[in-house]
């Protein structure tokens, strides 16, 4: 059924893209060869169609309302917490409602077991410990209901003290569900040091509930199990749709913000700040719906081992054509670089980096401020946008690096064998490659670190061209 259903999508997606089926020359296809770039003006398409998309007329992911105000933090390095009066450890293996009064350290591994639900009230807080690694981690078949409020939000932060707080404090949230990948056998153990059984994900459950995690901040998690081995502020592993996330910021995470390793999960309000590595990144066959997103880098950090991206999408990092393809759609997304201003780290690289066979729709969108634009890599990865499964529109996007707003990066790229070909694409689907001067004036204060406003500036040219 999930086989039929991807088919049905696509078929769709391509009556709705049907200009897309011309194609440019490239000698790494001699078989299918392709004659001329796609020509199309912001096509429609049937998953950006869908209910779950709010139908706006603004570009990014505010208008003139900040959604942020009230609950985010973006000055958590001198926010005073009380002390833990109370641990959190071990199995938790019978349904439990944490106390908001009280101050949890969170101590280990700590997991929630298949058929039971961990809830934690509106305005907990949740100090994560450095030595053993605090982790929350929802199994499959288990239960988060982590439902705060803008005026108390739940708060999982360092239990270090003000002036000592750093990236990489204590783990991060997993979630692990019973959806849909691409691995082979269609389970896999999460990255971060976890073990079977409580570390495997995935099955055959597209609308699997995995519970609520609605107006939560998560402060300085990202902490390396071992070398080249780190834990996200936010995993999900395929992770239902069934599940509710709103409203979830993470700050100063010592590795991704938010990454997803296949799954159907829906998400809306994201916002990641001063992480050091990817702010969003899509693995194994993801293909949840995501509006409304914001990530802002700070310039000091980045991540020493790799490379710090906006947007780093695989579809499976050893093969690129395995079923279902990771293919986010997303709309509303805003994504602050490092700026070209003082000291940045030389690890800062691209707004977009699509690879290895992901698939994507992305609408909507601004990247400013980056050290390079959008990559497309791998010959599967660039065949889908010119076939029609896959659609970048009416995205704005700027960079620092002159002749790095666009590239094909890797050999062997079907359809955009040259940049001009890519560049094509983007200037006929609607987006846009501005300077820094023309960026200037579409965001309030999108690089001031301590006190950001990603609000759409008076007059700003982003306030129209939304399309659904």
């Amino acid at each position: 059924m999930r086989n039929k259903l991807n088919l049905g999508i696509v078929a769709l997606l391509m009556a709705g893209t049907a200009t897309f089926t011309g194609c440019s020359k490239s000698t790494d296809n001699p078989v299918n060869p392709i004659v001329n770039p796609p020509v199309n003006s912001g096509p429609s398409n049937a998953l950006l169609a869908d209910s779950f998309f709010e139908k706006v007329t603004y570009r990014g992911a505010f208008g003139t309302t900040d959604w942020t105000a009230g609950w985010a933090n973006f000055t958590p390095k001198t926010t005073v917490y009380g002390a833990a009066t109370e641990t959190l450890a071990g199995s938790i293996t019978a349904n439990r409602t944490l106390d908001a009064s009280k101050v949890y350290l969170l101590s280990g591994f700590v997991y929630v077991t298949d058929g039971v639900t961990l809830t934690i009230p509106a305005g907990t807080v949740i100090r994560g410990d450095q030595t053993s690694k605090g982790t929350l981690v929802v199994t499959r078949g288990g239960k988060l209901i982590a439902e705060g409020t803008a005026a108390k939000p739940i708060v999982f932060t360092s239990n270090k003290a003000v002036g000592e707080r750093a990236p990489g404090d204590w783990g991060g949230i997993i979630v692990l569900g019973k959806s849909t990948n691409n691995i082979p056998g269609g389970t896999g153990l999460i990255e971060g040091g976890l073990t079977a059984p409580f570390g495997n994900h995935g099955g055959t459950d597209a609308a699997d509930n995995s519970g609520v995690l609605k107006y939560v901040r998560v402060e300085f998690p990202g902490i390396a199990f071992q070398p080249s081995n780190e834990i996200n502020g936010v995993t999900f592993g395929s992770v239902g749709s069934a599940t509710t996330v709103d409203y979830i910021q993470v700050a100063y995470s010592g590795d991704d913000s938010f990454e997803w390793f296949g799954g159907t999960v829906n998400a809306k309000h994201l916002i990641s700040t001063a992480n050091v590595d990817d702010v969003f990144d899509f693995d194994n066959g993801f293909s949840g719906k995501l509006q409304f997103l914001a990530g802002q880098r700070d310039p000091a950090l980045a991540d020493q081992g790799g490379q710090s991206n906006g947007i780093e999408s695989d579809n499976s990092e050893k093969d690129f054509v395995v079923a279902p393809k990771t293919r986010p759609v997303i709309s509303n997304l805003t994504l602050i670089g490092p700026g070209n201003v003082g000291k940045i780290d030389d690890k800062h690289e691209y707004a977009n980096m699509w690879r290895r066979g992901s698939k994507m729709i992305l609408a909507n969108s601004i990247f400013i401020g980056f050290k390079y634009g959008i990559d497309v890599r791998n010959k599967e990865t660039s065949d889908a946008l010119t076939d029609g499964s896959s659609l970048i529109k009416t995205n704005i996007y700027q960079s620092y690096t002159a002749g790095r707003d666009v590239e094909v990066g890797l050999p062997n790229n079907g359809s955009f064998a040259s940049v001009d070909l890519l560049k094509t694409y983007l200037t006929a689907n609607a987006n846009t490659i501005i300077d820094e001067t023309a960026a200037s004036a579409l965001l309030s204060a999108p690089f001031s670190l301590t006190a950001p406003n990603f609000t759409l500036k008076s007059g700003s040219v982003a306030s129209t061209g939304a399309s659904f």
